[in-house]
């Protein structure tokens, strides 16, 4: 694995624009369980990270501080979108199975203080997006969001949530869903999240690029070609430029951008650097390579 150590000086020269972050250094992430090496998620506070296999199958968390590892589950494609809480205390997973040629999906949440999982969705076609407020869960699946309290009662007024439904983007807000694609509903919607604050989606349209928009879907910000972005915080978001030749990619450097127009490269040509995971916290941002290695980019 290479050892990378990208300075601020690196950072900004790689950059047309004005500085987002201050990088401290970019390292690698050493896994110890060469079984699961597929980093699918950082925890909000920095403190651990969740794995999978090259084909997102099972689950485990990674405790950056010790290296310990506690398998989640062995499902099938339990690292695919897999969910962890604003808290860090509980993450939603899915297990895929078919019959028939048909996906049929389960969707359960593990707490990591008692070791409990509970199913949240059995055996449902098309899930479209799951959250995880609070002691409240928001699914949706085939385009209709459903509720649940993981214990006691769930909260009354839950966090927008954004998905993608039959290619189009939707916002969910207290179990009321709406179609808002901004771009027109002839595009493909992708990646969509809704920002700490609850204020801004970003999403990526299939063929024009990364956009950041009000929760009415009046745009706000054109961020150009920045695929799988996800919030730093709410007026951040990191995402990666990537290039091919029609077969394999040739190029993919991870960038961050702002709502109003900032833009800075945070990795250089060295590293083909791809879907990054940023903490919420603002702090760390973890990466993958076409070859299969993980580094953290640590933010000063």
């Amino acid at each position: 694995m290479k050892q990378l150590f990208l300075s601020l000086a690196l950072a900004l020269s790689a950059t047309a624009f004005a500085q987002v972050l201050e990088v401290q250094s970019v390292t690698p992430l050493q896994l110890k369980d060469a079984g699961r090496s597929v980093v699918t998620g950082i925890s909000p506070k920095g403190d651990y990270v969740l794995l999978s296999d090259a084909q997102l199958n099972g689950l485990a968390r990674y405790d950056l501080a010790t290296g310990r590892i506690s398998v989640i589950s062995q499902a099938r494609s339990a690292g695919l979108n897999a969910t962890i809480s604003p808290d860090g205390a509980s993450v939603a997973f899915r297990e895929d199975s078919f019959k028939e040629g048909l996906r049929y999906t389960d969707v359960s949440v593990h707490t990591f203080a008692t070791g409990a999982t509970k199913q949240l969705l059995r055996g449902a076609r098309n899930v479209n997006a799951v959250s995880l407020q609070g002691n409240t869960a928001v699914t949706i699946a085939n385009g209709e969001a459903k509720k649940m309290a993981l214990e006691g009662k769930a909260v009354k007024n839950a966090a927008p949530v954004a998905a993608i439904v039959n290619r189009q983007l939707v916002l969910t807000v207290n179990g009321k869903s709406e179609i808002i694609s901004p771009l027109g509903t002839d595009r493909s919607y992708l990646w969509p999240s809704v920002s700490p604050s609850g204020h801004h989606i970003c999403f990526y349209v299939a063929g024009t690029g990364c956009f950041i928009s009000d929760l009415k879907g009046k745009i706000v910000a054109r961020l150009g070609k920045l695929r799988a972005a996800k919030w730093l915080n709410s007026t951040t978001v990191v995402g990666m430029n990537d290039t091919d030749d029609g077969h394999v990619v040739t190029a993919s450097a991870i960038v961050a951008a702002t709502i109003d127009g900032k833009s800075q490269v945070l990795t250089d040509a060295s590293l083909k650097a791809m879907y990054p995971y940023p903490a919420a916290a603002g702090k760390m941002i973890v990466f993958t390579t076409d070859e299969g290695d993980n580094y953290i980019i640590n933010i000063k």
